[in-house]
Formats: C-alpha cells, sequence, structure tokens
C-alpha cells in the first residue's frame, strides 16, 4: 500500500491513485484534470475548508492545524509553511 504524498491517503486500488496510474505517488483528490498535482497553496486552502466542516474551528485554527499536518508530508516536509 502507497500513501499519498501530498495528503496521506492509503492507496490501495488503481482507482484511487491520480488518473489511475499507480506509478503516481499522489491519490486522485490530489490531481489536477491534466494529471499534474495541486499546489501547495491549493492543499492548504482544501484541508483547512475541510477541517473547518469536519472539526467546526475557527479559519485561523484550521489553517494551523492544515500547516502543521501537512508539514509532516513528504510532498511538503522541506517548504517553509510561513509563504503560505
Amino acid at each position: 500500500m502507497k500513501i499519498c504524498i501530498a495528503c496521506g491517503m492509503p492507496m490501495n486500488k488503481p482507482a484511487d491513485f491520480a488518473m489511475g496510474d499507480e506509478s503516481k505517488d499522489y491519490c486522485l483528490y490530489c490531481c489536477n484534470p491534466d494529471g499534474s498535482m495541486h499546489s501547495y497553496e491549493e492543499k492548504l486552502n482544501g484541508l483547512t475548508a475541510f477541517i473547518i466542516r469536519t472539526q467546526g474551528l475557527d479559519e485561523q485554527a484550521a489553517c494551523s492545524a492544515a500547516q502543521s499536518m501537512m508539514a509532516k508530508l513528504l510532498a511538503w516536509k522541506d517548504r517553509n509553511n510561513q509563504d503560505a
């Protein structure tokens, strides 16, 4: 089983991978229509909105939580999250 480098989702079957391509390191939810991976800003915005929706945090707290989670993922771990 592979884990998406951009969001951490487990990818168990071909449909879980970007464009169904098991050679990709990111999932279908982190994929643009052309097959490229979402940018840091796109993922941060999406994860922040998801946290607000599912955990009821305010935007600032949700964004901080999202940055903390993303800092642990391979795609973003070397990024300075203060740039976001």
